[in-house]
């Protein structure tokens, strides 16, 4: 019986000491105010997890949501996932994934269809990019079955291109998937993560105190993710042995490739559920070794793994290191893992306040995002318990839940804001993948949220304007054309910030194409450094805050768009 089939008891001492040092919100105000706008948006989506009371297992495990600009309109856009019916369940309609196009002041038109991308499949996670380097981003779909592959047209559509690809995998349970170029030749290969080896004909369910319930992950095998290496003619070929990312089997969720040591190139950490997280070290040719252990990061500070869900990148405490967030199953709590900058990482989850008031939630999609604009990074966290009637066995918690908000102080700590930051953190539902991108232009981080079995919830970021900001996107020559695993390092006054590049990350979703920084105070950037991959270096100075600013490989900044800044 696994932490996910079972209720969990935490020592009292254990809790007390978490409570004690979590802390609780400020009495005042947060500076960090999200609405709820969604019944404003024109978005009817509502998931299904194709639940028919049978209870299989990959129902839990649905799904992730995706924010990008797929028509080249300067707009972000939404798609979400969407399940299907399981067994000999049927629906009518059936249910398809769904495509939204931003048209700007809030308002979104569903555009599925005429997009060619309404096909039925039980997708669970997602990743973004241009996987063939022709301008237009392309969808890749990590399902329960078959993965579907769209090449991007560039008039608005999409073509199934999974079969010439040779990126179908064979049917499995999907989870988050990445692009990311593991071998620096400048196009993107791809990371397709496995959950467990669940059939209809291996299902099984457990009960307490005579009431049904899902199993956990530890009762199926795991098999190898799956790794492609782009031979840049529009096909893959499978390296997953060839790589090393054969040799390791565990139960992969969220998932993030980026370059935790700062050595050039692309590494993967894979969160994994009940069987310890992976860390895949590169080796700069597109071969990995397995470190997570020895480097920290495998198991909480009392060695124990997690039920983790998603995975997070960024650096929260501005020492020019990037750390990690994974969230986590009820009473684990998930863990803010600090890169101390010589391959290790320190679980320093309670002592910085990031998981507070967290200890009786399962948790989900999560955000490193600064929504203030202070310079500092703070966290967003979706909530939802998997089991629909866990109030009947378990009076601890419940199967809806309350997404939270942990605002960065500044000095590495964290507070929950999440009773004082508006109306958006009111809905209480069970969340799953959760996206973040400014989805209205102006300057600040709005939020997306995947919610099981019901309507999305979209939050406008409405802060008060505590500090400037500037966005970064960029565009490859040599390297892959979006730029992805590019680390671009911003100063400003005495403010020093550094992000990458993902496709792929949070909870088996994709966000974040065009990087946000908050600037504090500070009216113009001193300095813009991008390293490519491949090992470029282009360097920019005295860029004035506000506005968003494409900066092209070898070239350097476009001319910029208007300022919209607040």
């Amino acid at each position: 019986m696994t932490a996910k089939s079972r209720v969990l008891v935490a020592t009292a001492g254990t809790l007390a000491a978490a409570g004690c040092l979590l802390g609780a919100a400020p009495a005042s105000a947060s500076p960090i105010v999200l609405t709820e706008v969604t019944h404003q948006t024109g978005i009817d989506f509502v998931h299904t997890d194709g639940s028919s009371g049978e209870r299989y297992i990959v129902e839990t495990v649905s799904a992730g949501l995706a924010t990008f600009d797929y028509n080249g309109d300067g707009r972000i856009d939404l798609f979400f996932l969407n399940g299907a019916p399981l067994g000999p369940a049927r629906q009518d309609p059936l249910p398809t994934c769904r495509l939204y196009r931003n048209d700007g002041d809030w308002k979104f038109t569903e555009v599925t269809r005429e997009a060619g991308l309404a096909v039925t499949c039980y997708a669970l996670g997602v990743a973004v990019a241009d996987y063939d380097n022709d301008g237009w981003p392309d969808l890749y779909l990590n399902n329960f079955g078959t993965n579907l592959l769209f090449r991007n047209q560039g008039d608005g559509t999409f073509a199934d291109v999974t079969g010439r690809a040779g990126v179908a995998d064979q049917p499995h349970v999907g989870a988050g998937t990445a692009f990311f170029d593991m071998d620096g030749d400048g196009d993107v290969d791809l990371y397709v993560g496995h959950y467990v080896d669940f059939t209809f004909e291996k299902h099984h369910i457990v009960r307490f105190n005579g009431h049904p319930a899902y199993v956990g992950p530890l009762n199926y095998a795991t098999t190898a993710s799956r790794m492609y290496r782009n031979n840049g003619d529009g096909t893959f070929t499978d390296v997953t042995a060839a790589s090393g990312i054969g040799q390791h089997q565990g139960a992969a969720m969220g998932l993030v490739a980026a370059d935790f040591d700062a050595d050039g190139d692309t590494d993967l950490f894979v969160g994994n559920d009940e069987t310890g997280n992976f860390l895949f070290v590169n080796d700069g040719r597109g071969r990995f070794k397995e470190n997570g252990l020895a480097a920290g990061i495998a198991y909480d500070f009392n060695g124990r793994a997690h039920g983790t869900m998603g995975v997070e990148c960024g650096d929260f405490d501005n020492d020019g290191w990037l750390d990690f967030y994974a969230t986590s199953f009820q009473r684990e709590l998930p863990m803010l893992f600090r890169n101390l900058g010589n391959g290790f990482f320190d679980d320093v989850t309670i002592p910085r306040g990031a998981a507070a008031g967290m200890d009786s939630l399962v948790t989900w999609g999560c955000g490193l995002v600064d929504f203030d604009q202070d310079g500092h990074r703070d966290l967003f966290v979706a909530a939802g318990h998997l089991q629909d009637n866990v109030e009947r066995y378990d009076t601890s918690t419940t199967y809806h839940q309350q997404n939270r908000l942990l605002r960065n102080l500044g000095n590495g700590r964290f507070v929950d804001v999440a009773q004082l930051a508006g109306d958006g953190l009111k809905p209480r539902l069970s969340s799953r993948g959760a996206a973040f991108d400014d989805l209205d232009n102006d300057g600040d981080v709005d939020v997306v949220v995947l919610n099981s079995r019901r309507e999305p919830t979209l939050l406008r970021n409405d802060s008060p304007p505590v500090g400037r900001w500037l966005q970064v996107q960029l565009r490859g020559v040599k390297s892959n054309r979006d730029g992805i695993g590019a680390r671009v390092s911003v100063d400003a006054g005495d403010l020093k910030s550094v992000a990458e590049v993902h496709s792929g990350r949070s909870y088996q979703s994709h966000y974040g194409t065009r990087l946000h920084f908050g600037l504090g105070p500070n009216d113009r950037v001193n300095r813009i450094e991008v390293r490519w991959i491949g090992g470029g270096r282009d360097v920019v100075r005295n860029v004035p805050a506000g506005r968003l600013v494409t900066l092209i490989e070898g070239v350097g900044l476009t001319p910029p768009a208007p300022s919209t800044s607040r």
